[in-house]
């Protein structure tokens, strides 16, 4: 039996598996390439950016975020903070904060419909089986000795259409689960400049020591020339 004869032994909920099996390769290929993009290491641009605040302020730090357009989450967190550094770090934290909830949003974009895939495909596979054996057992009320070729028809089905859900559910978990942990570390350097960078901001001048009230004043011996 060749696989086309499968497919054709399976019925048309296979149809829908295989449907389903494009979908999880696609989503799952197009989330590893965005954030292969976004996972680009951004603690050089940090470090910089750190070190820029500490000698020029945060409006030459922004300008150097800006000339270097690096794509990762932690860029985007680190310009959002220097942008409103200006009003105060209350407002830098907000403007971070605004910053990461949106980067959340784009690096975990997509793996709730793998998760969803997962979830449905054993389903999926589930009813075929169950559409199978149905089949299977209409043979046995429409024929008083039904013949193994009769037989096979709904218990291909119902095996088929089980392993395609089988296939599919598992493709669609591991590919959430590889993606989501590459998402995770990401985040966390996104995370970590929210933390830092107030710190930059609130860190105090070096102080000069004030002269002392109490310093004794230098003596000055005074002569006076007499007449002899």
């Amino acid at each position: 039996m060749t696989i086309l004869d499968l497919v054709r032994a399976a019925g048309p909920l296979l149809w829908v598996l295989l449907a389903l099996s494009v979908y999880v390769v696609y989503l799952s290929v197009a989330r590893a390439q965005a954030l292969s993009r976004l996972g680009a290491d951004a603690r050089t641009l940090v470090e910089r950016a750190r070190a820029v605040t500490a000698e020029s302020g945060p409006h030459a730090a922004l300008a150097e975020v800006d000339r270097a357009a690096h794509p990762s989450p932690a860029a985007q967190v680190l310009r959002a903070g220097l942008a409103r550094a200006d009003r105060g770090v209350p407002a830098a934290e907000s403007a971070m904060h605004s910053a990461l909830l949106h980067e959340d949003a784009r690096l975990y974009a997509g793996l709730g419909a793998l998760g969803t895939a997962a979830q449905v495909a054993p389903l999926l596979g589930l009813l075929g089986t169950v559409i199978g054996m149905v089949r299977s057992f209409l043979v046995f009320s429409q024929t008083t000795a039904p013949t193994p070729a009769q037989l096979a028809t709904g218990i291909s089905e119902a095996l088929i259409n089980t392993a395609a859900g089988l296939i599919v559910a598992v493709i669609a978990y591991v590919a959430r689960g590889a993606l989501r942990a590459r998402a995770d570390r990401i985040m966390v350097q996104a995370e970590q400049v929210g933390e830092d960078l107030p710190g930059w901001l609130t860190r105090p001048a070096p102080a000069t020591s004030p002269a002392r009230a109490d310093t004794p004043m230098p003596e000055v011996a005074l002569t006076f020339g007499g007449a002899q």
